[in-house]
């Protein structure tokens, strides 16, 4: 499927018009309250760790270890993410160096 010019600032427009929505949303329903609902605070705890659980479950469930590369640049990619994190504390080296290395791996070792 093909989208005009028309059509696709359209999409874009409707996409951004709705990210600020829900991100403006929990300051418009709460707004004015001198403190936030317990199960808002819990929420704010827990749903990150279950979206990092998440991903890693989804860029996992297509990988195969019987065809080659068998695995190996997931597993090189998520060891350094575990042990850069585990060293430095920080996402953005950590996440966003595994990212690098993965494209890295994939496109020059195991192409």
């Amino acid at each position: 499927m093909t989208l005009s010019q028309s059509e696709t600032l359209l999409l874009v427009a409707v996409i951004a018009v709705c990210t600020c929505f829900t991100r403006a949303l929990p300051f418009l329903i709460f707004a004015g309250r001198q403190k936030t609902p317990k199960y808002i605070l819990y929420l704010g705890e827990v749903l990150p760790f279950a979206m990092i659980g998440m991903l890693v479950v989804y860029c996992w469930k297509d990988v195969s270890f019987l065809q080659n590369p068998w695995g190996l640049p997931e597993l090189i990619a998520t060891g350094y993410i575990v042990l850069v994190h585990k060293w430095k504390h920080s996402l953005l080296l950590s996440i966003g160096g595994g990212i690098v290395l993965y494209i890295l791996l994939c496109q020059f070792v195991f192409a």
